[in-house]
């Protein structure tokens, strides 16, 4: 299984691909472009760079190879986990080689440095477009000249007479249309005064008795108590799988829920809340030593 395939898979869907423990490829995208030194033209491409950073499990290459090879989304974990650890190993003398994505190496600084393949456009929109040289286009320049508006000549005799006689008839249809108006709104003025008064006479002689009124509830609201300490267990790109880790915690026994969606557009899903932080650090402790070694305390107060 060579997990290379997979990243270089998702890429063309996908702007981020996470390699958990080890870091993250991020697509950009790059528009249409002209070298003037070779004259050569390229279209839209996505850019590849990777992040050292980005090391926290999403979820979406595991499920991808779980699917591809219909194996669990254990094994897949499993299988990603040792071809990271072969990297972090070969990386430390030599340079690493990923199909089609580029090289990864270390600096002096012991920082990863990764050399993306230029020669694989990863953006769909693309497909079929190449880049291709072209002859020098020279641009011939000539001053532009202002142009001259036409001045009709006005006739001696002043406004023709056509122009007087549309002006006459545009005012008599403006004056004639305003009057129409101003009957129409006396008119519904009129109809609304009329139901106004008719309602008014209806409210006054209405009566309204309840022989057999409702006995007063009196209701006792306990306010549940604030938890704004929870355990993280993930956070998901995809809500499924998000919902499917709080199956497997709470087959576990823990009290595990989603508690919405974080600045990144993950989905977090938690152990346990708490309401004091005391107990929420020591059980985290617990979980990172029996459980998950990734899990981590977020101090947030849910709505």
């Amino acid at each position: 299984m060579t997990i290379a395939n997979y990243i270089n898979d998702l890429l063309y869907r996908y702007d981020c691909v996470i390699v958990p423990d080890f870091g993250g490829f991020v697509t950009n995208r790059v528009g249409a472009k002209l070298d003037n030194s070779s004259h050569t033209f390229y279209p839209p491409t996505k850019q590849i760079s990777f992040n050292s950073h980005l090391k926290h499990n999403d979820g979406l290459l595991a499920n991808y190879i779980a699917s591809s090879e219909n194996i669990s989304f254990e094994k897949a974990s499993t299988a990603i986990s040792l071809s990271v650890i072969k990297w972090k190993n070969e990386i430390q003398s030599n340079t690493i080689l990923i199909d089609n994505l580029g090289s990864l190496s270390l600096n002096e600084e012991k920082q990863i440095i990764f050399d993306p393949n230029s020669k694989v456009n990863y953006l769909t929109e693309s497909f079929g477009l190449t880049s291709f040289n072209s002859s020098e286009v020279s641009r011939y320049k000539q001053e532009v000249k202002p142009l001259i508006p036409a001045v009709q000549k006005e006739d001696k005799k002043g406004i023709p007479v056509f122009i007087k006689y549309a002006a006459t008839a545009a005012i008599l249809l403006t004056l004639s249309f305003v009057g129409y108006n101003g009957y129409q709104n006396n008119q519904h003025k009129k109809v609304l005064a009329e139901q106004e008064k008719a309602l008014e006479k209806k409210i006054q002689t209405a009566t309204f008795v309840i022989s057999n009124p409702l006995p007063t509830i009196n209701l006792n609201v306990t306010k549940a108590p604030q938890k704004p300490f929870h355990i993280i267990a993930g956070a998901f790109q995809f809500k499924e799988n998000a919902e499917k880790k709080v199956k497997q915690l709470r087959a576990k026994g823990f009290d595990a829920k989603i508690i919405g969606v974080n600045k990144w557009g993950l989905t977090q899903v938690t152990f346990n809340s708490y309401s004091n932080r005391r107990d929420a650090t020591n059980n985290l402790y617990r979980i990172q030593d029996t459980v998950s070694e990734d899990a981590w305390l977020l101090i947030k107060k849910l709505d």
